[in-house]
């Protein structure tokens, strides 16, 4: 287990049956600490979504940043 924790579900429960991806497990996937973005305060589904849509997986930006620092 990469993240160390049990996957959350992923796809969230609506009234209207369509199935949505939740942004916990879009959290998960990209390796980020449980409510790095789905715990602030006040952001909409749709803002932890572009957030999270916006963001760099850790480990792939670590793994450039140390590419490019081994360069001579």
């Amino acid at each position: 287990m990469l993240t160390g924790r049990t996957p959350p579900p992923i796809v969230g429960d609506r009234a209207d049956y369509r199935a949505e991806t939740t942004t916990e497990f879009v959290e998960w996937m990209m390796g980020l600490p449980e409510g790095w973005v789905t715990d602030v305060p006040g952001l909409s589904r749709n803002q932890q979504l572009k957030a999270l849509g916006n963001g760099v997986v850790p480990q792939a930006a670590a793994t450039a940043l140390q590419d490019l620092l081994t360069r001579t």
